[in-house]
Parts: structure tokens; sequence; C-alpha cells
């Protein structure tokens, strides 16, 4: 008998959970495999935008703004994300992790002038 707290206990515990893990998934799978539908209607493979029937041509170009656009909201998304922490525990930080941020948000400042600078920023 293998004993409560012990090494093997510990691994065991993790292997039942991790089986027991695969088994939910591949059940899952299974059981959705048996009772869908042979043959799929027709309006289901149809394509559709937000539930309205979709007109014309499927390939489109879009404009590479659109793109730029996301990605420099994308970057001052994750510049928030690395504020958060910095200013919760801005009290128990030195002068180093003050010039250290100030540092961080003068780089993305001039990120933010130079998209600004070349027209991103501008919706045409």
């Amino acid at each position: 008998m293998i004993e409560s707290g012990s090494y093997w206990h510990s691994n065991l515990v993790i292997t039942i959970f991790f089986f027991g893990a695969l088994a939910f998934g591949a059940g899952a799978l299974v059981v959705a495999k048996l009772l869908r539908p042979a043959k799929a209607a027709p309006i289901k493979t149809a394509t559709y935008e937000c539930g309205v029937e979709s007109t014309g041509e499927a390939w489109i170009q879009f404009r590479v703004q659109y793109y730029i656009l996301a990605l420099v909201f994308v970057i001052f998304d994750i510049e928030t994300v690395f504020l958060y922490p910095w200013a919760v525990a801005f009290g128990k930080l030195g002068l180093f992790a003050f010039v250290e941020m100030m540092v961080f948000i003068l780089i993305l400042a001039g990120g933010l002038g130079y998209a600004w600078k070349k027209g991103v920023l501008t919706w045409r």
C-alpha cells in the first residue's frame, strides 16, 4: 500500500488525473460522433456572417491600414499589462524601477510618435 504524502502517492494522483482528463476528452468526442447527424443539412454548410446570408465575392482585399492599426493597439494593450503590476508595487520599488519604467514608456511614446508621423493613426 502506498502511504499518503509520499513521492509515489503524489505521482499516482497526478497520473490518475492525467488519464482521467484524457478519458473525459476522448469520451466527449466519441459521444459527439455518435449523436451527430450522418450528413449535415445544406444550410449548415452555407456561408454566413452574423446570421445574415452573404452576398458577393468571399475573397476581398482589406487595406493594410487595418492590420497596422490592430498591431499598434496590441502593442499599447500590452503596455498597460506591464503598467498595472508596476503601479501596484510602486511604493515598494525604488528609484531604479521608476527610471526603468520611464525608459519603457519613452520607448513606446517614440513608437507612437513614429506611427503618428507615418500617418498610421489617420483614418482615410
